[in-house]
């Protein structure tokens, strides 16, 4: 298992768009993927999931992955919330 800790970057934090960004990145990869955010874990590839964090910008949030392909899926998930979604 690979869990690795984010913050959300982008002003409005983690709203409808990102939040279908995010499913549908992790959608692609085989790895289970959760998201834990203040001792709440989520599937992660649940946009309702997903959307229910509401993550203002500043949060932290632990993302957690395990499977087959969960290193890359890892690193192109970290890069997805480094970037700010896109909208920094």
């Amino acid at each position: 298992m690979i869990v690795q800790e984010v913050i959300v970057k982008n002003k409005a934090g983690l709203h409808t768009r990102p939040a279908a960004a995010v499913v549908k990145l992790a959608s692609r990869f085989k790895s289970d993927f959760f998201i834990e955010m203040q001792g709440v874990e989520i599937n992660a590839k649940s946009i309702i999931g997903v959307m229910s964090l509401a993550a203002p910008k500043g949060t932290r949030l632990m993302l957690k992955l395990d499977g087959e392909d969960a290193a890359e899926a890892s690193r192109q998930l970290v890069e997805f919330f480094e970037q700010g979604f896109g909208e920094v």
